[in-house]
C-alpha cells in the first residue's frame, strides 16, 4: 500500500470544505452580473449592450454589457467616499497598532517587570469579549472624554468636540494592537538571541543590531500582525457603527444601510470588486512574507 496515497475521504472532506467556505463568495460575484433590478431572484446574466430596454423596470438592458451594476457603482460618489474612508481607517490603523504591537511583543519577551503577567493576560480580553461590549464602552469612553473637553475649554456649536474619522481609527488601533503582540510575541519564541550578542560583539550598538539583525529575523512575525490588523478593520462594522460620526461612513456602514433599504445587485457588485482588492492585497503580502521568510 503506497502510505503517500490520499484517502478519498480526506479529497472529499476538502472539496466540501471549499465549498463551503466559497460557495457564498461566488454566489455573490454572480448576482453582481444579474440582469435583474431586484437582488432577490437571478433574472439571468447581462448580455445585451445598447440603451435600457423598455422592459426596463425588470430586465436590463445596458451600454456597459455585463458590467452594468459595475458602472452604476463608479458613479456612486458615496461609495467612493466609504471607500476612501474605510483605506484611510485600514492603512493608518494599521501601521500604528503594528508598530506598537510590535515593541509591546519585544517588551514582554525580553524584560520582567511588576504586574508583566496581569499585562500578558489582559492583552486576551479585547479579543475574548464581544465586540459589541466593546464598542458600547469605546462609546461611553468618547461620550465622556469629549464632554469634559467640550465643558472645561467652553467649545459650542459645530466646534465642539464629537464622533468622527479619528474616533473610528483609535478605535481600530486599540483592539489590533493585542493581535499584533501576540502574532510577534509568537515570532519571538523561537527567537536566538545569541546573533544579537554576536553583532554586538562585533561592534554594533543597540539601535544597529536591532535593524539588522533583530528586525528582519522578526519580520515575518510582524507582517503577519500587519496583514491580521488590516483585515481585521476592513471588515469591522460593530465597533465602527459605535464610534463613527458625520463623514466616517466606511463600507460595512454604507452596505448595511443599503440592505435597510432596496437591494440591487449593486450590493454584490461592490461586494466582488472589493473581495478582489483585499484578495489583491493579501495575495502581495503573503509574498512579502514569503520572501522575509
Amino acid at each position: 500500500m503506497n502510505p503517500y496515497r490520499r484517502s478519498p475521504f480526506i479529497r472529499i472532506s476538502t472539496v466540501l470544505v471549499y465549498i463551503f467556505l466559497y460557495a457564498p463568495i461566488l454566489v455573490l460575484i454572480i448576482f453582481a452580473f444579474n440582469s435583474s433590478r431586484t437582488n432577490v431572484l437571478f433574472g439571468g446574466f447581462i448580455t445585451h449592450f445598447g440603451p435600457l430596454s423598455m422592459n426596463g423596470s425588470t430586465v436590463i438592458q445596458s451600454p456597459c454589457g455585463p458590467f452594468h451594476w459595475f458602472c452604476e457603482l463608479a458613479k456612486n460618489r458615496e461609495v467612493m467616499g466609504a471607500t476612501k474612508n474605510t483605506l484611510t481607517i485600514a492603512f493608518i490603523s494599521t501601521i500604528s497598532s503594528t508598530i506598537i504591537g510590535t515593541m509591546a511583543a519585544l517588551a514582554l519577551q525580553r524584560y520582567n517587570f511588576k504586574l508583566k503577567s496581569l499585562t500578558q493576560v489582559s492583552l486576551y480580553i479585547p479579543i475574548v469579549i464581544p465586540e459589541i461590549v466593546m464598542g458600547i464602552g469605546i462609546l461611553v469612553l468618547f461620550s465622556q472624554v469629549f464632554t469634559f473637553l467640550n465643558g472645561v475649554f467652553g467649545i459650542t456649536g459645530d466646534d465642539r468636540l464629537g464622533m468622527g474619522l479619528q474616533t473610528v481609527i483609535v478605535s481600530h488601533i486599540a483592539f489590533s494592537i493585542p493581535f499584533v503582540t501576540l502574532v510577534v510575541q509568537a515570532r519571538l519564541q523561537g527567537f536566538d538571541k545569541s546573533i544579537e550578542e554576536a553583532a554586538m560583539d562585533l561592534g554594533a550598538n543597540e539601535l544597529v543590531t536591532f535593524w539588522r539583525v533583530t528586525f528582519p529575523t522578526i519580520l515575518p512575525g510582524i507582517l503577519s500582525g500587519g496583514l491580521l490588523a488590516f483585515t481585521l478593520s476592513l471588515d469591522d462594522f460593530v465597533i465602527t457603527f459605535f464610534t463613527t460620526g458625520p463623514g466616517a461612513t466606511t463600507l460595512p456602514i454604507y452596505v448595511y444601510g443599503l440592505l435597510r433599504r432596496i437591494i440591487t445587485p449593486q450590493v454584490n457588485a461592490l461586494s466582488a470588486v472589493w473581495v478582489m482588492i483585499v484578495f489583491s492585497i493579501m495575495l502581495l503580502m503573503q509574498k512579502l512574507e514569503n520572501r522575509a521568510s
